[in-house]
């Protein structure tokens, strides 16, 4: 088992760049099946998820090749829409290959995706908007098969704005006869840089960004070379990481467009922040200001971040109160940071968070990616050391998140035990 060992105490200093966005690259890995030749992806973060969804590529007979942070992606040559349980148990944006297969040879089977278990996240959404774009679609132990002999346009509505059903349907809906009209969609950046990517190969997506997308069909999509976008959540952490630590850290090569719903919180809490083209710079205060948030879709307070916030508001001065709105089961670490002294009720959707002057280290584990983050911000904060378990969580969404802090003058060390 491998850990990650935390000194407390630290203030980190410096320049960060941001890698590509792990929400963005892997429904655009997943799109490449619907090009009929060689796609080149740039800013592509070396993640585990990544490599699932390359593995998964490589299982229907796609060549893909990494040279530094570029995919190369062939998938002229494949011969098979079944995806295997045992890759899609390790990921929950394996589903995103439905819409694509579908797209392209109008069948395929997947198993129920897996990931992090912060709550529901069903498939209804995904198979509703499938069937009404002629879909036939069969749900039995754990297994979707689906084909269909017409894929053809439709007006779907969205219950819910689902980010994965939102990036399946687009992808169905570019090969689908006629046209598409999707309403209720989710805006988030990664969906933005999904349809560019898709509009740059040849699709027809208009109203991107906004809460319609209007999608004509399209014969033939070229595979073509592409630069994802930076990764806002890994954004968002470095900055709250500079906060919770009272640090002066500049994040380079980042969209600051994207991190509005964030920046907007971080001031009310009384943090400064410089904004100069793609760099955003922040500066650590003494105290910061509790808070109320709640999580919503884009553009709202995006989930992802919320657990590395309520770190930060562990130690503000006063109550913060959280509602998580998305997931259920996004507070897992709350007594973990428990663990460390902080002082958090939850009672259902709802956090109050009392803070404290200070927390100090202990052994912790992470359940998830985005609460082991959140682990990990508090203890750089923490007197004395925290020992960090179940790194492999943190590992799907940050690419070697110790070096990533440590060049920022954190000391974080992974040892084997």
């Amino acid at each position: 088992m491998t850990e990650l060992k935390i000194a407390g105490n630290t203030r980190l200093q410096g320049k960060a760049k941001i890698h590509g966005a792990k929400n963005a690259i892997l429904p655009i890995m997943a799109a490449s099946i619907l090009t009929e030749n060689i796609t080149v992806l740039h800013n592509v973060p070396e993640l585990t998820d990544v490599e699932v969804m390359a593995e998964i590529l490589r299982h229907l007979n796609c060549k893909v090749k990494r040279e530094g942070h570029t995919l190369t992606i062939d998938t002229s040559g494949i011969v098979n829409v079944k995806v295997p349980e045992y890759l899609t148990k390790r990921m929950r944006a394996s589903n995103l290959i439905w819409g694509s297969l579908i797209g392209r040879f109008k069948e395929a089977s997947i198993p129920m995706p897996g990931g992090c278990l912060i709550g529901s996240r069903p498939m209804d959404y995904h198979i509703k908007g499938m069937r009404q774009l002629g879909v036939i679609a069969h749900e039995h132990y754990g297994q979707i098969d689906s084909w269909t002999p017409h894929l053809r346009g439709a007006e779907i509505y969205l219950d819910f704005p689902s980010v994965g059903a939102t990036e399946n349907l687009i992808m169905a809906a570019v090969k689908a006869e006629g046209s598409t009209v999707i309403r209720n969609v989710a805006k988030e950046p990664e969906i933005v840089d999904l349809c560019n990517f898709l509009n740059r190969a040849g699709a027809k997506i208009s109203g991107v960004g906004n809460d319609t997308l209007y999608i004509e069909s399209t014969e033939k999509l070229a595979g073509i070379e592409y630069t994802v976008i930076p990764d806002r959540i890994v954004a968002g952490t470095v900055l709250l990481g500079a906060a919770i630590t009272r640090g002066d850290v500049t994040i380079t090569d980042c969209r600051p467009e994207h991190l509005e719903p964030l920046l907007a919180k971080m001031r009310e809490a009384g943090v400064k922040m410089v904004r100069k083209g793609t760099e955003l710079r922040l500066k650590g205060i003494s105290r910061i200001k509790p808070i109320d948030l709640k999580t919503l879709p884009y553009p709202g307070f995006p989930t992802d971040i919320q657990p590395q916030f309520m770190a930060l508001l562990t130690l503000a001065e006063g109550t913060s109160i959280i509602c998580e709105s998305i997931f259920e089961n996004r507070f897992n670490h709350c007594d973990e940071l428990r663990r460390m002294g902080a002082d958090i009720r939850v009672e259902g959707r709802l956090a109050i968070v009392k803070g404290v002057r200070e927390i100090e280290g202990a052994q912790v584990e992470a359940f998830d990616l985005r609460g082991g983050a959140a682990l990990l911000l508090a203890g750089m904060a923490a007197g004395g050391e925290t020992r960090l378990q179940n790194v492999h969580h943190i590992d799907r969404g940050y690419c070697n998140i110790e070096a990533l802090f440590n060049e920022l003058g954190a000391r974080i060390g992974r040892v084997d035990v």
